[in-house]
């Protein structure tokens, strides 16, 4: 029992010593900047420091949970291409912290466990996709874990052209009907084909903020 007891102490002590700490600036991206994601800018996002950053297992999309400004959430950072990472803040999380586009927040996080990956959302035109593609697509998406479901979309999304992605869902039903379980020769971190990136800042909103200071 003493021995059992003495474990669980020091997996708490680990997990405790694998938070991480760091302060960041909120900014609002620039409307042009944010049509990989399908949505207004009426969020924000953070550029994790690099110090932060290089504690993460990996330089591509790393799901987290843990504290912004003391507010509890789970989200998952994207690579910038650069080998860091950025946060999308959305408005119902910036507004229970308590902050504001141009202002500074805390953070404490740490690596979710593989088995409490959340599952991504699956965008509209994939989701179509799969439903007319061979059962054999949808039977191998659905065994895929949540990390290469995630991997899949973030190869399809990453294009930087509307004809791009809709050849990627067409490969991507193709190489799922054959049993591929994971895009081939895709660069998760952005760094080599610079298909990754956080978005634009808005700058305007920065000069406009420096004015009201």
């Amino acid at each position: 029992m003493a021995k059992t007891k003495s474990i669980i102490r020091e997996l708490g002590n680990s997990e405790a010593t694998s938070k991480i700490r760091f302060s960041a600036s909120l900014t609002r991206p620039v409307a042009k900047g944010v049509s990989r994601h399908g949505e207004s800018a009426t969020w924000t996002f953070l550029v994790l420091p690099k110090e932060a950053s290089s504690k993460l297992p990996s330089r591509s999309m790393v799901s987290v949970e843990g504290t912004l400004n003391g507010t509890v959430f789970r989200g998952t950072l994207e690579p910038d291409g650069k080998g860091g990472h950025w946060l999308k803040v959305d408005r119902k999380l910036r507004e229970a912290a308590g902050a504001e586009a141009g202002g500074v927040v805390t953070l404490e996080i740490a690596p979710v466990a593989p088995d409490r990956e959340p599952e991504p959302r699956v965008p509209v035109d994939l989701r179509k996709a799969l439903a007319a593609a061979p059962k054999k697509a949808r039977e191998v998406w659905s065994d895929i874990t949540p990390v290469a479901r995630r991997d899949w979309i973030q190869w399809m999304t990453s294009g930087k052209r509307a004809e791009t992605r809709v050849l990627r869902i067409e490969k991507a039903c193709d190489m799922l009907a054959k049993g591929k379980r994971r895009p081939c020769c895709f660069d998760r971190s952005g760094m080599f084909d610079k298909s990754l990136s956080c978005p634009m800042a808005d700058d305007a909103d920065d000069e406009s903020r420096g004015t009201r200071r």
